[in-house]
């Protein structure tokens, strides 16, 4: 493990000007003190003079983190660490060691790795192996044949029993009692001769695919029992695994992955977990009796094809596999509150555009819910619920996001709901919004379709993805060029979560963020997204109604 001096970083310029924060980073919801500022600067200056640290510009970026922090003589300096791995160990930039490196020193764990490698090459020698290949293609191939026979054996059955039928039916009155009798005799003889046919049949086929079925068996089996190894064996290692990560809070109480994660519904760490850089700025400085002061993470390189990050820009730490550690590590720290619990919509009003019996129309304010949170009750749907206490049915037909301002649909009965809402799934109901995104936007006009789905690490943030994601398609046209910004009309097709911003801040989108988004770009005064017009027809007497609400930036 490197040394507290090998680590501990001095600030290169003086920094006695800048004041200390009272309380320490909630690392969810932040904007980056001016300490942590100058620490990542300075970080950042000495990534620039290594070049091969992260990658090329063609491969993806890497999470980087500073904490601010004071030594037992009072100096102020700073730790830095980085998310995952790095591709080289040995750099001029002093990074902390990870929590745990039983991964890459460790015999024991070494040597079960290397049996659970094996038994991987041993899955994939079979299923990939021509034996389980010839297996299937033959059980296949019989199996076809077998349904081939065995229909046109059925369909001459049929075709016979149709026949004798018709035997029966002219010979009535052709026939003599006897002769009539007789014939029936030898016309129950060729059905009972058909079945005896289609049961041997039966029999043959049924017989052959068993044995042919029993060969496939053979390897499936292997390779089922092999399975079932690897996972007991991986399920053990990975508990090892995880029990190598011990996490110190500033209480001086320790807890190690699986006892952090058993308190939660998935009990199970997620893969990364205890190798970001937040738990190892942490866990470096408590164990160095070094007082955390401040903190921040940053983006560094290149934007990963899914998620959007952009070179620089500060970040939270991530949900998933941050926030059960954190909330242990944080503890008997002084935290900033957090923000997420302020209610955005205090001292805000709701201004009705629109009022009948059926429906209302409604400009959402900035930083306003449309339905209640987990935390927050205060929304579209409480303030009109209270207001409109006759109203029945959802009330909420569609929603904005909400740091985005506009005009909202509320349906006041069940009726009026139901036929709204059939226009937004039909896509009748046309919206347009109003956006200015940082940069200028070269074309006039044209179209994104990128896939969403949530982040679930980094929840409530959206993701493009091709393989799980929705479909999701923007038009938009350009309004205005002013001050490297850029004035657009935006057209959604779907209604996905975020979909305009990602839009927007994606590398295959615009990829120009829009101005004051907190997610995907820089926090500014607001998000400068506004749903400024709506045309629909009337739920009840069909009338054609628009409306329009100009943006206030």
């Amino acid at each position: 493990m490197p040394n507290l001096e090998s680590c501990f970083t001095l600030f290169s310029q003086p920094v006695v000007h800048i004041s200390l924060p009272e309380k320490f980073t909630f690392p969810f919801y932040y904007q980056p003190q001016a300490l942590a500022v100058a620490a990542a600067e300075q970080l950042q200056q000495a990534l620039e003079k290594q070049t091969d640290i992260i990658g090329s510009e063609s491969d993806s970026g890497k999470m980087l983190g500073v904490l601010v922090v004071k030594n037992a003589q009072q100096q102020l300096g700073y730790l830095s660490a980085f998310s995952g791995q790095l591709e080289y160990n040995h750099t001029a930039i002093n990074f902390v060691p990870p929590v745990s490196d039983m991964q890459l020193q460790d015999d024991t764990f070494l040597a079960e790795n290397r049996i659970i490698n094996n038994i991987n090459a041993e899955i994939e020698q079979l299923e990939c192996g021509e034996p389980l290949t010839t297996a299937t293609n033959a059980l296949n191939e019989a199996t076809n044949r077998y349904q081939q026979a065995l229909s046109v054996q059925q369909r001459l059955i049929v075709a016979n029993r149709q026949e004798r039928k018709k035997q029966r039916d002219e010979a009535v009155e052709q026939l003599t009692v006897d002769g009539f009798e007789q014939l029936k005799l030898v016309l129950a003889g060729q059905s009972i001769y058909e079945k005896k046919q289609l049961q041997a049949l039966k029999q043959h086929g049924q017989s052959k695919l068993a044995l042919l079925q029993q060969a496939l068996d053979t390897i499936t089996s292997k390779i089922a029992k092999l399975k079932k190894q690897r996972k007991a064996r991986s399920k053990n290692l990975q508990k090892k695994l995880f029990s190598q990560y011990q996490f110190l809070n500033a209480d001086g109480a320790t807890k190690d992955l699986n006892a952090i994660f058993a308190e939660l519904p998935e009990h199970i760490p997620p893969a990364g977990a205890g190798d970001c850089a937040a738990p190892k700025l942490l866990q470096y400085a408590y164990l160095h009796n070094l007082a955390p002061v401040t903190m921040a993470e940053f983006w560094w390189g290149a934007a990963p094809k899914s998620a959007i990050r952009q070179h620089k820009n500060y970040y939270p730490s991530c949900y998933s596999k941050c926030q059960p550690i954190l909330g242990h590590m944080l503890q008997g720290l002084d935290v900033d509150d957090n923000p997420l619990l302020i209610n955005p919509a205090h001292g805000k009003d709701l201004a009705i555009v629109y009022q009948d019996d059926d429906l209302l129309v409604v400009n959402k304010p900035a930083e306003f819910l449309s339905v209640p949170g987990k935390t927050i009750a205060d929304s579209v749907y409480m303030r009109i619920k209270n207001q409109f206490p006759q109203a029945s049915g959802p009330l909420i037909v569609h929603r904005l996001d909400m740091s985005t301002s506009g005009l909202l649909i509320i349906a006041l009965n069940k009726r009026a709901h139901k036929a709204l809402q059939k226009q937004f799934i039909e896509r009748t109901i046309e919206k347009r919004y109003v956006a200015l995104v940082s940069g200028n936007v070269v074309a006039d006009s044209g179209t994104i379709e990128l896939p969403l789905r949530l982040d679930f690490d980094d929840k409530p943030r959206q993701m493009v993805c091709y393989q799980h994601g929705k479909p999701a398609l923007t038009t938009w046209r350009v309004l205005e060029r002013k001050n490297n910004t850029t004035r657009l009309h935006l057209f959604p097709k779907t209604g996905r979560t975020h979909q305009l911003r990602v839009h927007c801040a994606h590398q295959d989108g615009l990829n120009m963020p829009i101005v004051g988004d907190d997610h995907y770009g820089l926090k500014a005064q607001r998000l400068h997204l506004h749903a400024e017009y709506l045309s629909l027809q009337h739920p009840i007497n069909h009338q054609a109604l628009v409306f329009e609400v100009a943006a206030d930036f």
